[in-house]
């Protein structure tokens, strides 16, 4: 069945592109979270434990979000390791860092992740997808919150 919801098809597939790419990057930001969630240790371990946590557990929702918007917009959503892998801009953490490294890490993936969407809010916004402009604002300012976290620690 055709989709009819008021935004051109060339807009939507421009869109949902960009979402995936934000999907990807959501996803790999999260399992870099949980990762320094599980390795962190020092004198700060229990804090930016506790942190860790909640930020990886806001990002699991976000990425359910971000999939479900893909697909209202008519689109499949590739969830697989390598798709992520092909489309993220957020650099893959294999090595034990100091919580230091640890938290300037995770500032750089939330800025990298919130520079790179703003251009598909710009999009939605141009052929008025509302609903992808709504859900990247909440988005941006959940980023944005959570690097603010992360710099106090620094």
């Amino acid at each position: 069945m055709e989709l009819n919801i008021g935004i051109p098809e060339q807009s939507r597939i421009a869109i949902s592109e960009g979402l995936s790419r934000f999907l990807a990057d959501t996803y790999a930001l999260y399992l870099k979270t949980q990762n320094f969630h599980w390795n962190v240790r020092g004198p700060e371990f229990y804090s930016l434990h506790l942190l860790f946590e909640k930020q990886y557990e806001e990002l699991a929702e976000a990425v359910d979000e971000i999939a479900e918007r893909i697909r209202a917009l008519g689109f499949y959503v590739d969830a697989s390791f390598s798709g992520f892998k092909d489309k993220t801009s957020i650099r893959e953490e294999t090595k034990v860092l100091t919580s230091k490294d640890m938290l300037l890490e995770l500032i750089e993936a939330h800025e990298t992740l919130i520079r790179g969407v703003r251009k598909v809010a710009e999009i939605g916004d141009n052929d008025g997808d509302f609903a992808t402009v709504d859900m990247i604002g909440r988005r941006l300012g959940a980023h944005e919150k959570m690097a603010w976290f992360l710099r106090s620690h620094v």
